[in-house]
């Protein structure tokens, strides 16, 4: 088999190009991907650690370390430490951070459209159906 047809190949391709697309998106509001991503985790459940973070979003602390640096200096979310563990800060949004998420919604809508713009309503369906196992084999 050809690397250039192959699952593998053909995901990979289209995971950077859809990257791209949706860091086109967030630098239209003023974010980075990869700050949306820890956004939406803290729109889930705000108040969390940063090593919980770093295991929902499968990064390194490191990693997320750099990004909640980047949204404290543009006040989307702050850290705050709790008096029953010292050794352990949470990461808050701010309200700047709870009011940007109308805009990243509407960003990911954007994507969404194009990413599913060519597809029929059936094959919009078999890949929401088909994305997640792939996933689960991959992690």
């Amino acid at each position: 088999m050809a690397i250039e047809t192959s699952v593998s190949y053909l995901l990979a391709k289209v995971g950077n190009a859809h990257r791209k697309l949706i860091e086109e998106r967030a630098r239209e509001i003023g974010l980075h991907a990869g700050q949306l991503f820890v956004l939406l985790e803290l729109w889930k459940s705000d108040g969390l650690r940063q090593i919980d973070l770093a295991n929902r979003l499968s990064v390194t602390a490191a990693t997320v370390n750099k990004t909640i640096g980047g949204l404290i200096g543009n006040d989307y979310v702050t850290r705050l430490e709790f008096e029953d563990d010292a050794r352990s800060t949470r990461i808050c949004l701010t309200p700047k951070g709870r009011k940007v998420r109308a805009e990243v919604e509407a960003a990911w809508n954007k994507v969404e459209g194009q990413t599913l713009g060519g597809l029929t309503d059936a094959e919009e369906t078999m890949l929401k159906q088909l994305l997640p196992k792939l996933l689960v084999e991959v992690i």
